[in-house]
């Protein structure tokens, strides 16, 4: 474990905005878990289930059962637990902020093009666009043929 700061029940609850008694309800549940216990056996959460904590109260305000909250978490584990995927979707990102950054500085350039140029050029960057895209909804286990 890296130095992580670790919360006991009552310190994530305050932070949460919730009761300790409701972190012992989505403990129960398997909603959240805690990373470790202490040397006293006191349960520790991590930031990541403080933030998982918000994410559950959030989908709880609207208006989602705890029931559909659970198998929304269970789907993102699926995502979120794979460094292979975690790694994979940072390096989408980087990539994409990288070509933002190259689209404004093209930017001038796009605009002098002619109308069969624009068009030609769109071709070239949808069909790759797309593919990501696709491959996002699969990493996301939010693929629509499965």
């Amino acid at each position: 474990m890296k130095n992580e700061k670790l919360y006991k029940i009552g310190e994530l609850a305050k932070l949460a905005g919730v009761s300790p008694r409701t972190i012992d309800y989505y403990t129960k549940m398997s909603l959240i878990e805690p990373e470790t216990r202490s040397d006293t056996n006191y349960r520790l959460y991590s930031v990541e289930t403080l933030n998982r904590l918000k994410r559950i109260e959030s989908m709880k305000n609207e208006k989602y059962t705890l029931e559909e909250i659970k198998m929304n978490l269970q789907q993102w584990n699926k995502v979120s637990a794979d460094d292979t995927v975690r790694d994979k979707l940072t390096s989408l990102q980087l990539h994409l902020d990288q070509l933002m950054k190259e689209a404004k500085e093209l930017s001038p350039l796009i605009q002098q093009l002619k109308p069969n140029q624009v068009k030609k050029f769109a071709r070239i960057l949808t069909q790759p666009t797309a593919a990501c895209i696709e491959a996002l909804i699969v990493l996301l286990g939010k693929n629509p043929f499965s």
